[in-house]
């Protein structure tokens, strides 16, 4: 078993650890017209759909890899999106991942909180990150990480292409 996930401080936000009280916020996100068009259709319909993914998806990564996807919160404690690293099967090396509210959107959130993933998981050398070809903003936020465009990847689960970028450092 991995060591136990710690939060992560930023300037202006805290990732944390995914938990069962996330549900709501998990059934929101997955459901918003950009993330069903640019990451996909994750068949999350329900709060109890919503509390299996938490805990099929995040807190399974958290327990094999010692990482996963974090919650993205304002001082407040509101949610406003998901950060972190995963680890799948296809692919050779980990990718870092991230999806935001869209009524959160264009306030950084993303390169922060991305920023912050980096800088804690320092050990990872080198890093895949994957976008819908038509997600310009997702594109900005790989690039002024230093993430360059790596290959173009056909078929890729429900997405028709998907641009794959890495990040050696």
């Amino acid at each position: 078993m991995k060591s136990v996930i710690q939060s992560i401080s930023t300037e202006r936000l805290t990732l944390r650890p995914l938990n069962s009280d996330d549900a709501e916020f998990i059934l929101a996100l997955f459901n918003q017209p950009d993330c069903l068009k640019f990451i996909g259709d994750r068949n999350i319909r329900t709060l109890e759909d919503a509390e299996q993914y938490i805990i099929n998806g995040p807190q399974k990564s958290y327990q094999e890899h010692g990482f996963g996807m974090m919650a993205i919160t304002l001082p407040s404690g509101v949610v406003v999106g998901l950060c972190g690293i995963l680890k799948r099967d296809e692919y050779d090396l980990p990718d870092i991942g991230y999806a935001i509210l869209s009524e959160y959107y264009r306030n950084g959130y993303a390169l922060e909180s991305c920023q912050g993933i980096l800088s804690h998981y320092k050990e990872q050398k080198q890093l895949l990150a994957l976008t819908h070809p038509d997600n310009v903003g997702s594109k900005n936020v790989l690039l002024k990480l230093g993430f360059q465009f790596h290959k173009e990847i056909l078929d890729n689960k429900n997405l028709p292409v998907t641009h794959c970028f890495l990040l050696e450092r």
